[in-house]
């Protein structure tokens, strides 16, 4: 994709305005009951399907369920150090790309001649497919938690990556040029020009590989067999336990929306002097 046909990491796409001119906005109190109403209608149809036998309840156990097997879940130690371990797996991987892709981005796009030299090699490597090297960590690490960790870090790099790579090439070149011709450091180049350009990308990029990360922890505990949630999923499911299996996806999802929420206010708080963010806030 060419960096002209990227859009500015954060800038939301144009509203759609109504006869008077202006966007409409819904109140955030109206916002969050279409929300709850929404979970409601869905809570409601997962507990009726079974029920009046639209659905096999051995396959889709009602709602209330899974609730019931859901508060099981939270008084077992086992349970919970399956969350740790999910946990664990997730963030140390997603720090590690954290730092391979913000520290190669910056060094990637500040050096033409490096740049020409990686870039067939990160266009040929970026669409493979982390579960493509599924048989591979296996062979290399069994079981271990070593295999989640390559998947998630190989994974959630490139989100990385890619957007810092964006971000450095979307620097003005006169203010790069202005602080050259003041013998300005690549130090200090990078902390006063580079870096206050790439930072959008850079908490972008965050926010993706934050959520490619938990979706590669999960995907190799289930596969693989490393210790975690997905791991009680996938032991819920051989053994027929159909509603722990679903009280565990649920908290899959749980998990998932904190991740997603927790990014963005730190992408918010990261971004504050943004405009995308002033206009985000102001709306």
């Amino acid at each position: 994709m060419a960096l002209s046909q990227t859009l500015e990491p954060g800038q939301p796409a144009a509203p759609s305005r109504p006869a008077g001119g202006r966007p409409w906005h819904a109140p955030p109190l109206a916002r969050a009951g279409l929300g709850v109403l929404g979970l409601l209608v869905v809570v409601a149809a997962l507990e009726v399907l079974p029920r009046t036998g639209a659905v096999d309840p051995d396959y889709l156990p009602t709602a209330s369920a899974t609730a019931a097997e859901l508060a099981d879940l939270l008084t077992e130690g086992e349970f919970w150090g399956a969350v740790g371990d999910t946990l664990r797996g997730w963030a140390l991987g997603l720090a590690i790309a954290m730092a391979i892709g913000v520290t190669g981005g910056l060094m990637i796009g500040s050096i033409p001649l490096l740049r020409t030299l990686t870039s067939s090699t990160i266009e040929f490597l970026r669409p493979i497919p982390s579960v493509a090297l599924i048989p591979l960590v296996v062979l290399l690490y069994g079981s271990r938690p070593q295999s989640a960790l390559v998947l998630v870090v190989y994974a959630a790099t490139w989100q990385v990556l890619v957007q810092v790579l964006y971000g450095v090439a979307d620097v003005d070149p006169v203010a790069r040029d202005t602080a050259r011709s003041y013998r300005f450091s690549w130090l200090s180049i990078a902390r006063t020009v580079i870096w206050p350009t790439a930072l959008p990308y850079v908490v972008t990029g965050f926010r993706l590989a934050a959520a490619v990360a938990l979706i590669l922890e999960i995907t190799a505990e289930l596969i693989v067999g490393v210790d975690g949630l997905g791991q009680q999923i996938q032991v819920a499911q051989s053994s027929g336990a159909v509603p722990r299996a679903y009280a565990l996806i649920v908290v899959v999802g749980l998990i998932g929306v904190l991740v997603n929420v927790a990014a963005r206010a730190a992408e918010r708080r990261a971004m504050r002097w943004h405009p995308s963010v002033r206009r985000e806030e102001a709306g």
